[in-house]
């Protein structure tokens, strides 16, 4: 089972960009549907956005359509979530996680492995 570690969080004000990091090790990277989901304090994790095997087709929470975009780079075992016009609603830890087969899904029982999660905090 894939082993993942995210980076790139960090402090910003509204209106930033932030680009982060997930790295996976210990499978076959470019077998797993990949995705980031988000927590803020007090609330339950949610859906941000997904990728397919070959990074060809994408899905994304209608909060973040049009500021956010992911990215995987398979001879890297990466994938990115860039973060543009970040709001302080944006304000989360955020985690990202890996699902076996084929189809972008926003369950997050449907993945089966998570990283630690990276905080990222955006002021007004």
């Amino acid at each position: 089972q894939v082993q993942l570690v995210e980076s790139g969080g960090g402090l910003v004000q509204a209106g930033a960009s932030l680009r982060l990091s997930c790295t996976a090790s210990g499978g076959t990277f470019n077998r797993y549907v990949m995705g980031w989901f988000r927590q803020a304090p007090g609330k339950e994790r949610e859906f941000v956005a997904a990728i397919t095997w070959s990074g060809g087709s994408t899905y994304y929470a209608d909060p973040v359509k049009g500021r956010f975009t992911i990215s995987r780079d398979n001879a890297k075992n990466t994938v990115y979530l860039q973060m543009n016009s970040l709001k302080p609603e944006d304000t989360a830890v955020y985690y990202c996680a890996a699902r076996s087969g084929f189809r972008l899904s926003p369950q997050a029982n449907e993945y089966i492995s998570w990283g630690q999660g990276t905080q990222v905090t955006v002021s007004s």
